[in-house]
């Protein structure tokens, strides 16, 4: 562990509200190396904050509502996102996109951004460059290395990763920030 990496806070969210997801494995395994690595982080978990839709109604949409107000402080005091989705018809799920329009690009802006994609078929990079088009348009710097991750069902067994490919290429995308 590294004297800088103690210092980096880490925030993930994750796109899905299925319970047992593998968007949520995928994040809890990031998060977990990250940790090792000897980086702060903390995940906001959107499955338990029933988050209002954002109806871009004045400047600061659904901010009286607590799970916006948590969300938000967690991503200001973060220097480091890690957003993971599922990939719905090519693209990034509602809950997740939703979460992002609910944020302001001042809570957004600067942070450095790892992005993580989890599909049912083949892997596609659509959701991810979907996302990595959002952070920039939030003036997030986003990590070019990202994880995409076809066939889930295939991969995660009993809640573990279980191809060594894909576990190394989650061990390059934690070490580059600890």
């Amino acid at each position: 562990m590294t004297g800088r990496a103690s210092q980096l806070r880490v925030v993930g969210i994750g796109g899905s509200l299925r319970p047992n997801s593998y968007s949520y494995l995928a994040l809890e395994h990031v998060m977990a190396l990250l940790t090792r690595g000897g980086c702060r982080t903390h995940i906001v978990d959107l499955r338990k904050m029933r988050l209002p839709f954002c109806d871009g109604d004045g400047p600061e949409p659904g901010a009286a509502h607590p799970g916006v107000s948590e969300m938000r402080t967690a991503v200001s005091r973060a220097h480091a996102i890690v957003l993971v989705t599922p990939e719905y018809h090519g693209s990034v799920s509602g809950v997740l996109k939703n979460a992002l329009d609910l944020l302001a690009s001042e809570h957004i802006k600067g942070k450095v951004a790892g992005l993580v994609s989890v599909l049912g078929g083949p892997a596609s990079s659509n959701a991810l460059n979907e996302l990595s088009r959002i952070m920039r348009s939030c003036h997030a710097w986003v990590m070019p290395q990202y994880i995409a991750i076809g066939r889930a069902h295939t991969v995660f067994l009993d809640g573990q990763i279980r191809d060594s490919e894909l576990q190394r290429r989650f061990e390059d995308f934690a070490g580059t920030w600890c």
